[in-house]
């Protein structure tokens, strides 16, 4: 089976309540199984939560300000650093104030090592506060615990679903290659990066299909860190340090500008010498895990959200935005003079 196919049809599979594997993928889940006991001792369990990056951002700047819920696991949390202004929170709020030029309260929701079902509670929490965005990290826990991917799929959907019909936008980074982590070692790595992109792959197609956007991270966020592991990865190697942080805020940061309808003129329309355009949603979502930083929307051709091969999509490689001067959250404004 192809890519684009196995990816079609785990989110079918997740979306009719299916949790079945082929005879092949039941073999890698037995050895997954096996390997992922091994590999969460050497990454070991988290015992120290990290700073909570909830708090308003933005000084001196005008308002209404924007709403940001965060949701997801230890890599939206900021595990493994020991200042706030190094978690991705405080990252991607900083950005967002500066590009923006508004003020920004982001209230965090995210688990350290919280899994796909974990995310209905998070929900519960962030809807009562009506964010204007709501950005997700998940999916590095279901594969290390060897949680079924459909299952995976399906408990996104629903918490994707729930924001969008509450007319929040949501954004999700999708699962990271987990072949990259250096505890991780043969042959679970192998596994673990084919597991973890088809993972990400129906997560793309399932997030689109319920009205939301992602942003792909790839080879764990990008590029970068291939390129510079001990920089990148903090002490235990499995969670991102602080510049691991700040490249992936990096990544979030034009996605959730274009999820808040935030975006210049010329970022509008996709320009086709970036490749950038419209694609089916199942070969986008293909295209988009191969490529770390791709960002995929809904789109319409002739009219449709549409065509004879599903849902029509944007594909985007969003332009980076400059280093902002980044911020510890402000805790004494009042959530009450948000609007």
């Amino acid at each position: 089976m192809g890519k684009t196919a196995a990816a079609r049809k785990l989110a079918s599979t997740a979306a009719y309540g299916g949790g079945g594997l082929t005879v092949l993928s039941a073999g890698l889940y037995g050895l997954l199984r096996f390997e992922a006991t091994t590999a969460r001792k050497r990454i070991g369990n988290a015992e120290d939560e990290p700073p909570d990056a909830t708090g308003w951002y933005g000084r001196g700047r005008p308002g209404p300000a924007i709403k940001v819920a965060l949701l997801g696991d230890s890599s939206a949390a900021g595990y493994g650093v020991e200042r706030v202004e190094e978690t991705p929170g405080a990252y991607l709020a900083s950005g967002l104030a500066e590009e923006a030029d508004r003020r920004v309260y982001l209230r965090s929701f995210a688990v350290v090592g919280a899994m796909s079902s974990d995310l209905a509670a998070q929900v519960d929490k962030a809807l009562p506060t009506e964010p204007d965005v709501a950005v997700i990290l998940i999916g590095a826990n279901d594969v290390t615990h060897t949680v079924l991917p459909a299952a995976s799929v399906r408990f996104l959907s629903e918490a994707v679903r729930r924001l969008h019909d509450a007319g929040i936008s949501v954004l999700v980074g999708t699962c990271p290659d987990l072949g990259t982590i250096k505890p991780i070692l043969p042959p679970l790595k192998q596994v673990a990066r084919v597991w973890s992109r088809r993972l990400a792959a129906a997560q793309t197609i399932t997030v689109l299909e319920e009205g939301g956007r992602t942003v792909s991270l790839g080879s764990i966020l990008g590029p970068e860190f291939d390129a510079a592991p001990a920089l990148l990865f903090g002490p235990d190697m499995f969670h991102p340090s602080a510049q691991g942080y700040k490249a992936l805020a990096q990544v979030l940061l034009p996605s959730t500008l274009a999820a808040l309808g935030l975006i210049d003129d010329d970022e509008v329309r996709p320009e086709a010498y970036r490749g950038e355009g419209v694609l089916p949603i199942a070969k986008a979502a293909v295209q988009a895990v191969q490529t770390p930083g791709t960002e995929l929307g809904g789109a319409e051709v002739g009219g449709s959200r549409r065509g004879v091969r599903g849902l029509w999509v944007e594909l985007r490689h969003r332009r980076r935005r400059p280093d902002a001067e980044v911020e510890a959250p402000d805790e004494q404004e009042q959530l009450e003079s948000v609007d």
